[in-house]
This record gives structure tokens, sequence and C-alpha cells, in this order.
């Protein structure tokens, strides 16, 4: 009929977009032929910017609950991020960060107040640290798993809300909270399906440093028993409440039999600061020996032999060799203290450990040169070189096998490859690990190159930044090898707050 609209000619121009949901004319002329597509890119890439956003928001608004883990109140939470990874938060003693696990998200277990109840049980019967961290390891799979849900369900919760209130259509909300689903779930996938128990083994602590022992734990046990994540976190939570329970004074772990810690310190330049960190450290982490490789002094000089003093203050063997800025006299003053060895060239063997160790050939008091001494020219690398050479011959001549090789220069350390399983070194002011090359037939040799436990002395503040504190901690099995090993920094100013990584060795009887 002439006069009638054909409305199924409209009807058959018309298409319903997947995923706005609406009829949408079809497009004539010259935009014909890319309008459509366009705008529909466009809402995929609203949809999708809509859904992430969400995602994001949920887990800031939702992705955190409260459990109880063992006698604490304990804040889980999760958050946005680049690395993954765990922080457990024990205010206000510090804070354990663990590389648990990869993915964009971040896990954070802050231990807050005690339960009065629980804390009047732990009191009044120890055997209650021992049941309460027990159930350690139940408590926190729980927890995870409330928080797992609960940040899925306020991620599309929230994402929801935010696609209605933007395009206020079903089908596009309903695309945006499953994109939503999707994104956080896969989140959480690739945390849980990256997840390293054994991480526990290997804290880094950041903290107070009179703290650090009592909350990383014996470095012995964790060695001795690394693979089961269990028993570490029991530990871990009966460690801290034990320091919440006891008023007298910080709890330490009493060391397991035939363990022997060691403190290196090198390169104290005169940095009184340097003899505080020291005495915290031997006092709080039982430290059986210490071990200076040079460089005490600046200079030198008679006047600077007062600063060797504090040694004796110390009452724990004090094995030293000299650095290039120690002179005869400081040897002699060092040597007068009634606990402390000087090596040179010679061997001691102190709470089962045999030590060797030679003085740097050097004597670069100059306060202009670089803090690598005078140059790496011919002479010098043929000094340092040659000082290697003399105390690998003093090590094979031992009759005792040698467990720690000194020297003060790294450079020193090449012919050491071999002879003993362990050299340290400082002269650097930079820490480093590594391996010499190996030699067929003979045992693999670490080098462990200490920073400047001074902070450099002076020199340190040169810079826009004071160069740190820096001093390890190492452990000893009862056949004094080298099994595990605290490295310490502090802010080149002295500051309290310091920066503790536990590192286990492997094979470390290979």
């Amino acid at each position: 009929m002439d006069g009638q609209h054909d409305d199924r000619h409209d009807d058959a121009d018309d298409r319903d977009d997947p995923v706005t949901g609406e009829d949408q004319p079809r497009p004539t002329g010259w935009w014909a032929g890319a309008a459509g597509p366009l705008r529909r890119v466009g809402l995929i890439v609203a949809v999708l910017a809509v859904a992430l956003a969400g995602a994001v928001l949920g887990v800031l608004a939702g992705g955190q609950v409260s459990t109880d883990i063992g006698p604490f109140r304990a804040n889980l939470s999760i958050s946005p991020a680049r690395d993954g990874g765990t922080t457990v938060d024990i205010p206000p003693l510090g804070a354990l960060l663990l590389d648990s696990h990869d993915g964009p998200t971040h896990l954070t277990v802050r231990l807050g107040a005690l339960d009065q109840g629980r804390t009047e049980a732990l009191i009044d019967d120890p055997a209650s640290i021992s049941r309460a961290s027990q159930s350690a390891v139940e408590d926190v799979r729980s927890g995870v798993m409330r928080l797992g849900l609960r940040t899925l369900g306020a991620s599309v919760l929230v994402t929801l809300i935010l696609a209605g209130l933007i395009f206020r259509n079903v089908r596009r909300t309903a695309w945006a909270g499953g994109l939503a689903l999707l994104v956080t779930a896969g989140s959480l996938g690739t945390a849980a399906a990256t997840l390293r128990p054994q991480a526990i083994e290997e804290p880094r602590y950041e903290g107070l440093l009179v703290n650090a022992p009592a909350i990383v734990g014996d470095a012995r046990r964790i060695a001795n028993d690394y693979s089961k994540y269990a028993e570490q976190l029991q530990r871990l939570v009966g460690n801290v409440s034990q320091l919440y329970t006891t008023v007298s004074a910080l709890p330490l772990l009493e060391p397991t039999p035939g363990t022997t810690r060691v403190l290196h310190v090198s390169d104290m330049h005169l940095n009184p600061t340097g003899w505080q960190l020291i005495r915290t450290v031997v006092e709080q982490f039982g430290i059986d020996v210490v071990i200076d490789t040079g460089d005490i002094t600046d200079w030198g000089s008679e006047p600077e032999a007062s600063f060797v003093a504090s040694i004796g203050l110390l009452k724990k063997p004090y094995v030293f060799i000299r650095g290039n800025h120690d002179s005869g006299k400081t040897a002699a003053a060092v040597a007068r203290q009634p606990n402390a060895i000087v090596l040179n060239n010679t061997t001691t063997t102190v709470a089962g450990l045999t030590i060797a160790g030679i003085g740097d050939p050097r004597f670069t008091p100059d306060k202009n040169t670089s803090p690598a001494g005078s140059g790496l020219t011919q002479q010098v690398a043929d000094q340092v070189i040659g000082a290697g050479n003399q105390l690998a011959a003093t090590i094979r001549s031992s009759p005792r096998p040698v467990n720690i090789a000194l020297v003060h220069d790294p450079a020193s350390a090449g012919p050491l490859a071999g002879t003993c399983p362990l050299v340290l070194a400082g002269h650097t002011h930079a820490r480093q690990i590594s391996k010499l090359p190996e030699t067929p037939g003979q045992q693999p040799t670490t080098l462990m190159v200490e920073g400047s436990t001074g902070g450099a002395g002076l020199r340190g503040l040169e810079g826009e930044k004071p160069t740190p504190l820096s001093m390890s901690v190492l452990y000893f099995d009862e056949q004094k090898m080298l099994q595990a090993y605290d490295t310490i920094t502090v802010g080149g100013t002295g500051q309290a707050q310091v920066n503790l990584e536990r590192r286990l060795v492997e094979n470390p009887t290979a």
C-alpha cells in the first residue's frame, strides 16, 4: 500500500549490539564502513577500563579481613602490586618481607593487639605458646581463604555499581562485572600458582636492631630443616609471642649446640658509631667471635691508637688483620687488647674455627686517595696479589685445615681459591659475595666482601647520602661449614632503623 510505511525495511537495517544490547541503526554513506567498528571498539575499551578500575577499587576497599593468628588479632589485606610478595608487619618491632609469590597482588599480615584472655593464658602457662604457635598455620590458611573470597566479592560488587552508574545498561554492566571477576581471580590465581612457602626461610627484616634476633629466629634451626614451611611459621609466631609476653628482657633463642656465630666487620675508619653497633650485635645475636678485616683507623697514627680500646669491652675474641690505612703501631695497639688476636701471615684457632690472615702490604693513610687505595698500578697489583700468594702458602702448610682466610683487599683473594671454603675481605666499602674460580680437584671457595662498618668514616659523608654502616653475622655448623648468614645494614648516620636479610647457603658441604 502506497501510503503505509514499511517497518520491515527499518527493522532489517537495525542490529542488536552484543556489548550495548541496543538496536543500532545501520549507517549510510562513507561513514557506513567505519562508524560501527569504531564505536564498538570504543565501547569495549570503556567496559574494560571500568572493569579494571572497579576491580582495583574493590580490592582496596574490601580486600581485608581480621583473623586470629595464635594469640594475636591480625589484619590480612591484599593490595595491587607489581612484584607480589608478603609483608608481616609486627608493630612496633619491625616487619618481615618475604618473596612469597609473584603476580600483581601483595599480601600484608599486620599483627595487632593481643587477646587479653589468650595473653593471660600464655603468661600463666608457657606451654600455651607452643600450642598457640602450632595453630598458626591453619589460622593463616583460613584467613587467606576468607580474604580471597572477600576480595573477589568486593571487586565484582564495586565494579557492578560503578558500571551501573556509568553505563545505565544491564548488558554492559554484566560484561564489566564478568571482566572484573576474571581479572581478580586471575591475579589471585597467579599468586597461588607461584606460591613459594620456603620464602620464610630467607626473610628480609626491617625494624629496630635489638629486635632482629628474636623476630628473624635462629639461623641454625632454620638451616637444619628449611623445607618445612609449617614449622618455620610456628617458630615465627612463637618468637613474637614470647616478645610480647616477656617483660624482663627480649628473649633470645638458645643457640643450637655446636653452632658458632661470627660477626664480620671491616673498615671502621674511626667512626665511634661503629662500636655502638658492634656491641649491640654482639650482645643481641650471641656472637662467639668478631673478625675485623682491617682499616680500623684512617691515618695509622699514635693518637688514633686509643680508638681500639673498645675492643676489650666486647669480651669476645677479636681477630684482626691490618688494612692499608692501619700502621704497625695500629696493629700493636690492637694486639695489646686482652681479647684481640692480630694475624699477619699466621693462623689461629678460636671457638673451634681455624682462621688464617695476612695484613695489607700497603700503608696509604692519605685521605685524598680513593677508597680503593693508591690506584691499581702494576706495583700495587703485585703487592696485593703477592700477599694472597703468601697466605695461600701458609694455609697449605697449616697442620689443621683452615676454615676461614682473611685478607683486606679482595684482590688478594685470587690465590686462595681451593685452599679453604671461605675468604673474608673488606676495603671496597661495598658488600659483595662471589665464588672464586674453581681449581680441579680442590674445594670451592666463597669470597665475602664486607661493606664499611664505620660508614667509610668522614669520607662516607662526602656524597649525597651517607655511606651505610654494614656488617654480617655468619653461622657455622658443628663441622665449621657456613650454613647461613645475616647481612645487616644501618643508615649511614647511625640510625636505629636497620635492614637485615637472612640467606641460607646451598650445599654448604659441597
